[in-house]
């Protein structure tokens, strides 16, 4: 029913490409725990150990805030089709903005996606695996494409004010240091 490893098989590499939504989970040393849903072909497994996930634009920006004050961060998939499966990767996770050296180094890694706003790496320590029997069936319609024309119709500046208005605390008050440098 369930198992645990250290490592990212290549069986549960190709279930995690084969998803369209994910979902992230952080948490501050106080305050709130937060969980989002993710997806827009935003994440890539870089080997048994090591994810890559592009954040996008939000309404908050709790994750980046807490991966400041604790790194520690999981991702959750599940089979929304097919045979069900719930996977989680637990590990620790380093935010980098556009200002870093290392978005660079990983941003070609995704297709453009206006309103790219930093990319996460995370060293995966644990992989859990269990049955997912309580997850419904859900049929896979389409992307939405809203938040790349939002984003786009915004423009640059008005994006980074954008940010500016709502990307630069969490909801708790801790700072997600999107402009510092």
């Amino acid at each position: 029913m369930g198992s645990r490893t250290k490592e990212i098989s290549e069986k549960q590499q190709e279930f995690i490409a084969d998803q369209k939504m994910f979902f992230v989970g952080t948490a501050a040393s106080e305050g709130r725990v937060n969980v989002s849903p993710k997806g827009m072909s935003t994440l890539r497994v870089l080997g048994p150990n090591k994810v890559v996930w592009l954040n996008l634009t939000g309404s908050g920006n709790e994750t980046a805030a807490h991966l400041l004050q604790n790194d520690r961060i999981t991702l959750m998939f599940c089979a929304f089709e097919g045979k069900p499966k719930i996977l989680r990767l637990y590990g620790s996770a380093k935010v980098y903005h556009q200002r870093d050296s290392e978005y660079d180094d990983y941003i070609a890694l995704f297709p453009e996606i206006e309103g790219s706003r930093q990319i996460i790496t995370i060293e995966v320590d644990l992989v859990q695996k269990s049955c997912g029997f309580g997850v419904p069936l859900y049929d896979y319609q389409s992307e939405r494409g809203l938040l790349g024309n939002w984003a786009a119709k915004k423009g640059k500046e008005k994006l980074e004010k954008y940010w500016a208005d709502n990307n630069v605390k969490s909801l708790d008050g801790f700072e997600t240091k999107i402009f510092e440098k």
